[in-house]
């Protein structure tokens, strides 16, 4: 009765873009950390292009050889698919919570969601195991919080 209640007041335009906002956002701190951080630029994040897409396409997207914009298409419609529904629910505990408080769930979510994605996915997706590394948490982290201050931004100026 009370998670019906709570779930009625999520703004969920709000949720949406909060998940699109935190997707676009916390892609741009890896690729940051990547290029700042690695010499790995951009094959990595082809590889991990690659690895989002092959949750769609099959293991065989993992190849090289498959065409790269089908794999920058299909990782990219994956990846913005995910961050909302993922958005969505760090959008139903920001809607729980006061603003400090729901940074640092939102925080928390990402060290969860990392967890479920990079570990527990591997079970089904093996690939994903070569994804284990700081910069990925860091992403991680920062989806969550973005994805909670985003939320309480736009719930607030939609009314």
């Amino acid at each position: 009765m009370y998670a019906a209640r709570v779930i009625g007041k999520v703004k969920w335009r709000a949720a949406v873009a909060a998940g699109i906002a935190a997707g676009i956002l916390a892609t741009v701190v890896q690729v940051t950390l990547w290029f700042v951080l690695t010499d790995a630029l951009p094959e990595i994040f082809y590889r991990d292009a690659r690895f989002a897409a092959a949750i769609v396409m099959g293991p065989g997207a993992l190849s090289p050889a498959t065409p790269r914009a089908l794999v920058l298409f299909a990782a990219t419609l994956v990846h913005f698919a995910l961050s909302i529904v993922y958005g969505v629910i760090v959008s139903w505990l920001a809607t729980r919570l006061n603003a400090r408080a729901s940074l640092l769930a939102g925080a928390v979510f990402g060290v969860a969601l990392y967890a479920l994605n990079m570990h527990a996915f591997t079970a089904i997706f093996p690939w994903f195991a070569a994804s284990r590394d700081g910069i990925t948490l860091a992403a991680h982290v920062a989806f969550g919080i973005v994805a909670a201050g985003a939320y309480r931004v736009a719930a607030r100026r939609r009314g």
